[in-house]
Formats: C-alpha cells, structure tokens, sequence
C-alpha cells in the first residue's frame, strides 16, 4: 500500500482519550488491574489509530503558517470539496452551496433538527441497537425516544422491522426519525429497496427524518452506501442528511460537520435554530482540514483504509467464529466496528457480560459495553487499528478471555 496502516503509534499524552482513559471510563479507576506483562490495546471510541493522510496537515499547516486567525467565512473551495465528495464518493447530482450548511458536530445538528420537528416531551423513532451518542442527545433535549428493533434475518444480517416502525409510529403519535446510515453499531450498510420502504412509512405518516451518515465513507467489501436523501424526491425534502470528515479521517478533536437540507422551508429554520447557542461556529482550520482531506489523494487514501479495516473486519469475524464458541457477531458493512452479543457464551459458562468485560480490561483489552447501546449481553470493538494490533487483542481473547 502507499500509504501507512501499519505503524503502532503511541498516542499517549497527545490529548487521546482513546488512551488516556477518561474517569468515567477507565476500568483502571473503577478496582480493575492491569496484568503484569501487557500494554492497552485501543478498541473502545470510535476513532482511528492510524496517521492521518498527508494532505491534511499539509493543508492545515499551510493555512497556520499565515499567521492570522481572525474572523473569516467558508471559501468557496470549502463548499466546492463538499460538492465534488458527495457526487464523485454517493453520485449526488445537483447539490449547491445553499443546502450545505455548518454543524459544530452530527448530534449538534441532530440536536437542532429536532428542536424544529418536535416539542419537548414529543417522541422520536430511534432504531436499537442505538448509538449511545444519540440516547444522550435526545434524553438531555427533552425527547422521549421509542425504539424499533433491529432483527436479524436468517442469514444473520440486520433488518428493519417495518411493522414495528409504522405501528409505534401511529400508536404513539410520532412525527420525527433517526436513521442511521450506515447502522452504528451494527455496520449494516442499508439496501436502496430498504431506505425506500422507510421513507414510504415515513411519507404516509409524516414523519420527518434525521440521517446521520457520518459512517457513508467507510463503506466494506461490494457494498455501496446509498443516501438517504436520494431514494425519492419527497425523501429529499424530508430528509436532514448529516456528514463529516471526522470519522472518515480522524479528525474529530478539530470539529466540524456539515448537514444536507434541501428545502428551504426546513433549512431555514435548522439554520435558526443552530445559530441560538452563538457558539456553532466554525473553525479555520478545521475548514482547511476538510478542503485537504476531501481531494484526490484523500480519496485514494480513503481506498486504502477500506480495504484495510476490510481485512481487519474479515479476521476479526473469522476467528470469533473458530475460536470463540457462543460469541456471535453480524460481519458489518461498513464502519469499522463490531458488536459481539456474548447471550449464549454468558449463559454456557455462567458469567455476567461484567465479568467477561473485566476479563478482557485484565489483559489491556479496551473495549466498549454494549449495554449503553441496547444490547443486554453486548460488547462493541473498534477495529481500526493496525492488523498486528487486532491479532493481538484476540489472541489475548482466546487465552484469557474466552477459552480461559
């Protein structure tokens, strides 16, 4: 490969909490000791720890060597980078500058859409498993959140319940959705046929919808992300379709997001209602970062990265499938996490997903409790680290953990 996906780097006192454990995270200062003999391995936030592509800190290095910082608005390179992405990376024909606009984060913009399409106290269709993210911004805005569950068909990959859907939608009144596209934490990348049957519910119970496709990028094997705004055209002016390079290429500690709104009628009171807190501002060089990462050498960069958490990805669900017994997991799509619901290994061995979570945290495993995420007996994995790295975690899984 031409780029690196393959050096270990220390992340530690470089401002990462993926390493330097939060409090209210760390197992560490919750009783759980380190063993003798091994470092942590990072799979739990949602980050990456590989380096960035060159082009941006070479934009960004560019831009701070000016060496003013003062009040500025987005340039024209900024909208045209979004404009080129979106139709050369999911075809999007016919965006312009005036349905982007600027979000400090995907659940700020979450956060003013609803604020929009709701009072308080209203209910908002929220698929589970959940992202946590979510739980957290609807709960603290004062939204009641009614969950359709995910089912698994019987090859194992994750569905909409329709049924479910449109069912709680007109028994409990609701008029507002988040979608999720692609699935976090699941990974599933949704079928065209499947986003227009949830948009047809949606139609015919006016409801609007939030899609966050910040994952749209980090897309598996053949499968193709599809956004949700272009399944039909009433989709398109229902829908607020939120991204960023964040997630794509690791720059979530230099913030900055952008939403897709093409109504105007919507877009207008979004942008509103965004702008009251006075603080969804962008920053300059999260803007040049952006331009850098959203360009050819970005793209190509990006080729790589999907090819390489694809492998990751593949070796993960392969050996939980020779090795760990009881342990099962749907192969994502997209993203690079994985969701492993530990129900029948639990239950074969007598353990609680606690124990199973200390066991791993032991032998410097850090991973995620699914349980926030609405799986009971769940644990999610970030693996996008370098392959050495995820064979070593699971490796350490088999001997301490799993097969103990």
């Amino acid at each position: 490969m031409k780029y690196d996906f393959t050096t270990i780097i220390d992340r530690h006192g470089k401002d990462a909490i993926a390493v330097d454990l939060p409090d209210h995270f760390s197992p560490y200062k919750r009783g759980v000791q380190l063993k003798e003999g091994f470092d942590q391995i990072p799979m739990w936030v949602a980050d990456m720890n590989f380096p960035a592509v060159p082009s941006i800190p070479k934009a960004i290095i560019a831009r701070a060597e000016h060496t003013t910082y003062g009040y500025f608005e987005a340039s024209k390179e900024y909208y045209d980078a979004i404009i080129n992405w979106q139709k050369t990376r999911n075809g999007v024909e016919g965006l312009e500058k005036e349905h982007i606009g600027y979000e400090n984060g995907v659940l700020g913009g979450v956060a003013s859409a609803l604020r929009v399409f709701c009072s308080q106290g209203d209910k908002v269709l929220v698929h589970a498993p959940t992202y946590v993210g979510f739980t957290g911004t609807l709960t603290n805005n004062g939204f009641d959140i009614v969950h359709s569950y995910l089912v698994k068909d019987e090859d194992g990959v994750w569905r909409m319940d329709y049924e479910d859907m449109e069912r709680k939608i007109k028994e409990q009144k609701i008029h507002a959705a988040i979608m999720c596209s692609p699935h976090n934490p699941t990974g599933r990348v949704w079928e065209r046929w499947e986003l227009e049957k949830a948009m047809d519910i949606f139609k015919r119970n006016d409801v609007f919808v939030v899609s966050d496709e910040i994952w749209s990028d980090i897309i598996l094997y053949a499968n193709k992300h599809i956004p949700t705004q272009s399944v039909s055209e009433d989709a398109k002016n229902r829908t607020v379709a939120i991204y960023a390079p964040s997630k794509t290429f690791n720059l979530a500690g230099l913030v900055g997001s952008y939403h897709i709104i093409y109504s105007k009628y919507l877009r207008d009171r979004i942008a509103k209602e965004s702008s009251l807190c006075h603080y969804n501002s962008m920053n300059v060089l999260s803007m040049h970062a952006l331009i850098g990462a959203y360009g050819e050498e970005g793209a190509e960069w990006v080729g790589e990265l999907r090819e390489t958490i694809g492998q990751n990805v593949q070796y993960a669900c392969d050996y939980i499938a020779e090795h760990f017994k009881g342990v099962e997991v749907s192969k994502p799509q997209g993203t690079y996490m994985l969701f492993l619901d530990c129900s029948k290994w639990c239950e074969e061995h007598g353990k609680t997903i606690d124990e199973v979570q200390r066991a791993g945290y032991e032998v410097g495993v850090l991973w995620q409790d699914g349980r926030a995420f609405f799986g009971p007996c769940a644990i999610r994995m970030n693996l996008a680290l370098p392959l050495s790295r995820v064979k070593e975690a699971f490796d350490r899984l088999d001997k301490y953990v799993f097969n103990a």
